[in-house]
């Protein structure tokens, strides 16, 4: 019996932390062979909407539930996405939930992509504060946020997670409308050798990411104002 009650817990355990990821609508398909999931600008025209993702449940796990939704978004072509949201009965949008949000997917021809703005991303991952050091300046991330500078083309940016054992990285932009991404972890990460959606780079507990899990990471975190 005793045994029995541990694997149910185990199991009610699974349950709670259990996200569910799936195609909700399906307006049609493209035969793309894009590799990227780019986060769509409002301003992007010429984009061929596809269909939607419903993702339900909440998860810690941002790199295993965005190959969920690469996987699905890649079944029906699309290479861009955007953040649908619910309505209250009065019909104002919600803000995003990480517990239960939509995804509308679309095909967008590259050469109508919005070009880059020459930003540099700081996403936190723990589940506490963390402080790092940015070309000596200091700053704190809260759980599941993040943080933005402007790159100012030919500056070389160091940066630092403020521990005895952390890591410190230098990255310069190569010009100035390239985004660098990177995400801070008091965890161990391993790096995704799938191609579908991540890690590229890693460097103590400073991990640099793959543009489309960056964006993805951006819709569902809450912008640090720093």
């Amino acid at each position: 019996m005793k045994n029995l009650a541990v694997a149910f817990s185990v199991l009610c355990v699974q349950l709670c932390y259990a996200q569910n990821v799936y195609l909700s609508k399906i307006e049609k398909t493209h035969d793309n062979k894009d590799k990227f999931l780019y986060k769509k600008a409002e301003t992007i025209t010429g984009a061929e909407y596809l269909g939607e993702i419903e993702v339900q449940g909440f998860s810690n796990d941002d790199a295993a539930v965005f190959s969920l939704i690469y996987k699905k978004a890649k079944e029906i072509g699309a290479n861009t996405f955007s953040f649908k949201p619910f309505e209250n009965i009065n019909g104002i949008p919600q803000p995003i939930n990480p517990a239960n949000y939509k995804m509308a997917l679309y095909y967008t021809p590259k050469e109508n992509l919005a070009g880059q703005k020459g930003m540099l991303y700081i996403f936190a991952s723990s589940d506490k504060d963390q402080k790092i050091n940015i070309n000596k300046k200091d700053y704190v991330l809260t759980p599941r946020s993040y943080l933005t500078k402007d790159i100012i083309s030919g500056e070389v940016y160091t940066i630092s997670t403020k521990k005895l054992l952390g890591a410190t990285i230098r990255v310069q932009a190569k010009n100035h409308d390239e985004n660098l991404y990177f995400q801070v972890s008091s965890a161990k990460v391993k790096s995704d050798t799938s191609g579908t959606g991540g890690l590229n780079l890693k460097s103590g507990d400073i991990i640099g990411l793959e543009r489309s899990y960056a964006d993805f990471l951006s819709l569902i975190y809450v912008q640090n104002k720093q």
